[in-house]
């Protein structure tokens, strides 16, 4: 399967999603992806390689020893890792395909905010009816 960000500099592709897909509603997925939780999925190192940009990627250290790599043309959050761990974490939202498999749990839930609320609310196929 492959990957990118936003803007298509960088590419990637994994050979499998190796670790179930997780909505993450920590503070820090949160702030780092501008949205209520960020879908994650591990993936043995070895599954995983850059194609095209690499020389685009930026990074950043949101915690001791995890780095979360980025675009640094668009922003795009495309993977995190830990250097010690034998997998990394890809943000299943940069997947250009659709991996066949749908999330497993939701984690960190004590972070959500009082605005979060998934119950209830309508919901719209595109945009809400007489928005622009």
């Amino acid at each position: 399967m492959k990957g990118s960000c936003l803007c298509g500099a960088i590419e990637y592709e994994i050979d499998s999603i190796d670790m179930p897909i997780t909505h993450c509603h920590c503070q820090t997925c949160r702030k780092a992806h501008a949205a209520s939780f960020a879908s994650t999925a591990g993936v043995m190192r070895e599954h995983f390689r850059w194609l095209s940009g690499a020389e685009k990627l930026s990074a950043f250290e949101s915690s001791q020893g995890k780095l979360r790599h980025f675009c640094s043309v668009c922003g795009s959050h495309l993977m995190a890792e830990r250097e010690n761990l034998p997998h990394v974490i890809v943000r299943v939202a940069t997947l250009d395909e659709d991996p066949h498999i749908t999330a497993q749990q939701h984690i960190w839930t004590s972070h959500d905010v009082p605005w979060l609320n998934y119950e209830n609310l309508p919901t719209y196929s595109e945009w809400q009816p007489n928005q622009k």
